[in-house]
Order: C-alpha cells, then structure tokens, then sequence
C-alpha cells in the first residue's frame, strides 16, 4: 500500500480493520456472480447473437461455483481478524464432461442446439470402389443397343446422410423428433463406353422420435430409445423399381469409447410391390458399432435373417487428415448394398474421404 493508504488505515479503531480489508475479496465475488449468468432468462435478453450463444454455453457447460472460506489476517499483529466466503472456479466442462458418441442426437443439456440444425446422421462419404463381379442381369432388358457397354467392376459410391430435430420436446415429454435423409449413388465413372451412368441411386426420408435414458446396466450405459419411420426407393419404373418401408425400434448403448446402436424393423405392405422378398435378403434388423481413438473411427453394420442365412457385414476405418474431412476405407460382403442388388451377393473395397459436421 501506499503510505497515504497506510496512515488512515492504521489510525482506525482496531475492530474497522478486518471490515475494510474485506471490501476488496467481497466486491470480487459480487462481480463475479454478477457477470456470470444464473438463469436461462439473463441470456435471452443480449441483443447481440454472438454474446447471446456464448452466454448459452456457459451456463449449460459451467458447473456450479463453489464457495469456500478466506481468512483475514491483521496486518497489524498476524492475527486471523475475520473469514468471509470466496467464490472459487470450478474445472470447465470440458475437462470433466464424458465424451459420448451418441451425442449427435442431443442427449445431453451441453450438446442441444435446438430445432432445424444440421446434424450428422450415417455416414457421408465419397469413395472409390472395385466389386468382386457386377449384377448384369437387372439391365440387361435396357441394353438391347448397346451390348458392348457391360458394366464396369469399378465406380465412385457416395453417401450423403444428415438429420435435423424438428419438435424439441414432443407431447410435452422428454421426447425429440428428428427428420432424416440419406442418398447414396453408385457412378460408373470411368464407364465411358456406356455413357459413365449412375447405376444406381437410392432414396431414404424417415421421421424418428427420440428420448434419452439415464440407465446403467452392468457397466453399459443405455443412452436413448426411439421408434422410426423410413422409406427407400431408388426412383426407378418397370423391372428396375425397388422400394420398401418399414416401422423400427432403436436403442442406443456405449462404454468406454464403443457405441451400439441395434435396431428391430418390420415392414410395411404395399399394394404395388416390385420386391416382395426383400426381407429374405435384409433382414428384420441391423446393429452398427463404432469404436473412437484418437481421431480414429473404427465402424461396421451387421444385417442377418436367421430364416434364410442372408445379410450383410459393412466395415469402415476413418482416419484424420483434415479438419472436418477424414481418410475412409470400406469393406462389404453380402446382400443389398444397394436396392437393385437386394438379392444379389457382392464383395466390394473401397477408399476416399469421409466429412464429420
């Protein structure tokens, strides 16, 4: 202190002292708490959208401040004079919250971002591809005047998969329901004697509602439940049209860095069906596993008819390189990677890229 600070403060009566000195430790912590938002309300009334958001995350991500006790010393003979309560930061968020992979649906109060944002559903991917031989005989009616233009083994594939949260909060329930989309097109690029057709292109809207759980079962934890609604089709007419749509029930599980997501489906009848068998090669369900390190997405989807012995088994490595794009290798064997070859069994490998968002 300086000595004009000094003099008046020693001539004090003994008993002012300790109040005065705590003047400074109690305007802090009134600051604090003042400048920190306590409620929903303190952040909806910034105009400025930036601030406003900022102020959002912290008080979903910030942990409560915690309250400890300062001592006051006397400066005059060492003595402890007075204890006054010091707010005191807590770790962020981010060094205590769990990382969870199912939290692209919102689970969680920290990762909600409310209605009509993009967010990542299957993946989205462009890659490469050679097949271990090609399902000629579905265009072979449509080749008449051309029958040297044979289908070729190698083709690009890409996916594009995203959903958005239509109602938050459904029925007045815990309860979201999403909207999602995934197309994914098969390109004979390089098949330039047949003109470098899309062999195929397929169609997947589906509404899903969504709730999250809290449960742990022996070391697992259930993170969400839901019931859904899709539709596939590949917009094709005559022998070419494939389509089917099915009711399903899902339940979302993870531990330590591995998620599962198992789904059980039944299908719907139509009145004008091109593929009535195609339950026999898809099954009644499908399981898709993911494992992360380090950047590293390890994934596979599992499809199987006890029935008929049929399904499928889709493996993906992605791997960083930049940013939001990733490295992509993907390996299939089975039946139905694409609707036109719902009965038909392929092998295939494929390299690309993958983008997170």
């Amino acid at each position: 202190m300086q000595p004009l600070i000094v003099a008046p403060l020693l001539q004090m009566p003994l008993s002012y002292r300790p109040l005065l000195l705590t003047l400074p430790l109690i305007c802090a912590a009134g600051a604090h708490a003042q400048d920190a938002p306590k409620v929903i309300a303190d952040c909806a009334n910034i105009g400025d959208n930036t601030a406003r958001l900022a102020c959002f995350d912290t008080l979903a991500a910030t942990p409560a401040p915690r309250t400890e006790a300062a001592v006051v010393v006397n400066p005059v003979d060492g003595t402890p004079a007075a204890t006054v309560p010091v707010v005191t930061a807590q770790p962020s968020a981010e060094s205590s919250a769990k990382f969870s992979q199912l939290d692209h649906w919102e689970l969680d109060g920290a990762y909600q971002r409310g209605v009509f944002k993009f967010r990542p559903h299957h993946a989205s991917y462009l890659i490469a591809t050679r097949s271990y031989r090609t399902n000629d005989a579905p265009y072979a009616p449509y080749r008449e005047l051309n029958d040297d233009a044979d289908l070729s083994k190698a083709e690009l594939a890409f996916q594009l998969s995203f959903k958005m949260k239509m109602i938050e909060g459904a029925f007045g329930k815990p309860v979201d329901l999403w909207f999602g989309y995934t197309q994914n097109s098969f390109w004979q690029a390089a098949n330039s004697k047949a003109s470098s057709p899309f062999r195929e292109t397929n169609y997947q809207p589906e509404i899903m509602a969504i709730t999250p759980l809290a449960i742990n079962l022996g070391g697992v934890d259930l993170r969400f439940a839901g019931l859904g609604f899709v539709h596939q089709s590949n917009g094709q007419s005559g022998s070419l049209s494939r389509s089917w749509n099915r009711l399903y029930a899902q339940l979302g599980v993870e531990k330590d860095g591995f998620s599962a997501t198992a789904r059980l489906w039944k299908r719907l009848n139509e009145s004008d069906d091109d593929n009535p068998d195609i339950v026999d090669y898809m099954g009644r369900g499908d399981l898709a596993l993911a494992y992360r390190r380090d950047g590293h997405i390890y994934s596979s989807t599992l499809r199987y008819n006890f029935h008929t012995d049929k399904g499928a088994i889709q493996a993906g490595w992605a791997f960083p390189l930049a940013g939001n794009l990733k490295g992509y290798a993907q390996a299939f064997a089975g039946y139905g990677q694409s609707l036109i070859d719902y009965n038909y069994f392929q092998r295939s490998i494929g390299f690309g890229v993958l983008g997170t968002f």
